[in-house]
């Protein structure tokens, strides 16, 4: 049975909004919310991009107004169409290839600051359009002129004209179907048509309330009522008699004054460009209405655009229809579930252009967008000063940032993602074990160098990563002997945290320990950063500290002092005479803080040192 056999069979019941085109080597699908392209790449590998738009009740109301929508969609479906179209080609082009232009486009990138790929895209879609004017306004206007002069009976002076513009309608309708079969005679074309054909038996399996398999859309007709080649041949009919309407008068005009010859033409391809969105508006009406209805009734009105699907539409094989398939998942995706993170093809692009997507896709999910000039910082070797100078990303450099920038998108905190931070001039790595070390925590690493003299000892509670206590005896030891001891409840931060010591060769003891309880002795300095969040606060923190970050660091109990009232009770038994205690807290909680401690442990003095923000930030307590 063929596949217009299995169509007239069912019934479709699960009608969807989501539409595409083929691209090379691929699909395109948009929705509501999003447009997903599934290209196969020159490895033979599925590359996925995703991107979300605008809905269209998002929109101004003027582009939702009856045949202006159909102008708007016309507009966008031409741009946006040619951009998808060469993205794809981007994500094809052969490896060796790309070799080959390696020169052309690094003179580019560095005496225009442009890359290849971007000024491939202009001038194809400049072409595109010289071509579209001259192929289906320009020749049938010179063809049928020709007509007219070897005929007068069908010349502008007879009828007004009205025989003259059906010629030329003619004419136009005839360059559009051998176009189309001029472009069969190429392999590369053939092959677009067929992943039009499984772009089309994809979103006929939708609608027909079938499980999107391969097996299923196999079944399903590759011919759809809302595509592009029936939109194409709405336009070619309804401008015969928008022409007409608008010419026969013009005409006339022109006849009254006077204007011929080339002056003629000129205003006559003109006048036909400028009635093409009016065209377009009342062609893209008229597909939205057939589209409503299967009825046999308006199946004579819809036949000739599925005879021309026939020509633009191939049997697709597997491989094509597993790029269609995936595409309308990605995106359906984009409208059943608002937080579907936006996925990007790696390609040649300007330095301001990744950024600037980079930063936008961060802000719509939340995400510090400062987070996309590290990445591109730290993957592509530059200053982050110097990201303001433009210059071209290559392919490789592109898929190393889109990588750690896929990850980040997820939620998950930047340096878990690289793996490692900077912190008080040293690095530490750092994961899920344990919290990542904060730049205003620093401030209690200067503080606490600053206490330690010869021959001290230094306890760190709740080390963590390690970072308090490697940092301050790394500088502590360049001019003194101290000796620091390390405690946490988590023996998964202590192997972190042990890890950190070997990186950075410090001598530490790490001692795993409930606060005090483990620990023997007495120190000149006991360093601490509690968890001191409030426990009803913990939903409300960023997601990549909600959702990643381990919560035995951050919750401190309902007023977030839990932690500070059991150091303070037992400080007094591991404080040494003339020692001191340095504290990290919260805003708002440092005088709460030197309450409990001089009412807990009787410390003999308290003062509070605030972070660049202004905002307190490190108790320290004498004893």
């Amino acid at each position: 049975m063929d596949d217009d056999g299995v169509e007239s069979m069912k019934k479709k019941t699960n009608r969807t909004y989501i539409g595409g085109q083929a691209v090379i080597q691929g699909v395109m699908m948009r929705s509501k919310h999003g447009m997903a392209t599934v290209v196969r790449d020159d490895n033979g590998r599925l590359q996925t991009e995703i991107v979300r738009i605008k809905a269209p009740e998002e929109r101004p109301r003027w582009q939702r107004v009856p045949f202006l929508r159909g102008i708007v969609s016309f507009a966008s479906s031409l741009v946006g169409g040619m951009k998808v179209l060469m993205r794809s080609s981007e994500v094809v082009f052969p490896d060796e290839e790309e070799q080959k232009k390696s020169k052309l486009s690094k003179w580019m990138a560095e005496k225009w600051k442009v890359s290849a790929g971007d000024i491939v895209t202009s001038v194809s879609l400049v072409l595109g359009i010289v071509l579209a004017v001259g192929l289906f306004v320009y020749l049938p206007l010179l063809f049928t002129r020709l007509i007219a002069g070897a005929a007068p009976a069908v010349g502008k002076d007879r009828m007004y004209g009205l025989w003259y513009y059906l010629i030329e309608g003619g004419f136009r309708l005839a360059i559009f179907v051998l176009y189309v079969l001029f472009t069969l005679l190429f392999r590369s074309l053939r092959e677009t048509y067929m992943y039009h054909g499984a772009e089309h038996k994809t979103i006929n399996c939708f609608e027909y309330g079938l499980p999107l398999t391969v097996e299923n859309v196999k079944k399903c007709s590759r011919l759809h009522d809302r595509c592009g080649t029936t939109f194409l041949f709405l336009v070619l009919i309804i401008s015969i008699v928008v022409f007409a309407l608008a010419g026969v008068p013009l005409d006339m005009l022109f006849r009254y004054a006077g204007i011929a010859g080339f002056a003629e033409t000129l205003l006559s391809i003109l006048f036909r460009i400028l009635l093409l969105p009016l065209v377009a508006g009342v062609s893209y009406e008229i597909l939205k209405l057939l589209s409503y209805t299967d009825s046999p009734l308006v199946f004579p009105l819809k036949a000739p655009g599925y005879l021309l699907q026939k020509l633009t539409t191939r049997e697709p094989d597997d491989g094509m229809i597993e790029c269609a398939i995936l595409a309308f998942e990605h995106a359906k995706e984009m409208d059943d579930n608002p937080e579907c993170k936006e996925k990007f093809f790696a390609t040649e692009t300007k330095l301001s252009k990744l950024m600037e997507k980079m930063k936008r896709c961060f802000a719509a999910n939340g995400i510090d967008e400062s987070d996309a000039e590290w990445i591109l910082s730290i993957s592509l070797g530059i200053r982050r000063s110097a990201l303001s100078e433009e210059r071209v990303v290559t392919r490789a450099e592109c898929k190393k940032v889109l990588d750690v920038f896929e990850q980040r998108l997820t939620g998950r905190p930047l340096w878990y993602v690289y793996g490692d931070a900077e912190f008080y001039g040293y690095t530490f790595k750092v994961d899920e074990r344990a919290l990542i070390p904060r730049p205003e925590t620093e401030i209690l690493v200067q503080q606490a160098v600053a206490a330690l003299k010869e021959g001290d000892r230094m306890l760190d509670l709740c080390t963590g990563s390690g970072a308090i206590a490697v940092a301050a005896f790394c500088e502590a030891s360049k001019d003194r002997n101290v000796s620091v001891t390390a405690s946490d409840i988590s023996e998964q931060a202590l192997e972190l945290a042990r890890e950190n010591a070997r990186l950075n060769k410090a001598n530490i003891q790490f001692v795993k320990s409930d606060l005090f309880e483990n620990i023997r002795g007495r120190f000149e300095l006991i360093t601490v950063n509690p968890p001191y969040v409030k426990s009803g606060e913990i939903a409300s923190l960023p997601k990549d500290v909600r959702d990643f970050e381990p919560h035995i660091a951050l919750d401190g109990g309902e007023d977030g002092l839990d932690f500070y009232r059991a150091i303070a009770e037992k400080a007094g038994r591991y404080i040494a005479r003339g020692g001191m205690i340095i504290l990290e807290c919260g805003e708002g909680q440092a005088q709460d803080i030197i309450k409990i401690f001089r009412q807990t442990a009787h410390c003999d003095f308290a003062m509070v040192v605030k972070d660049l923000a202004g905002a307190d930030r490190v108790v320290k307590l004498g004893f």
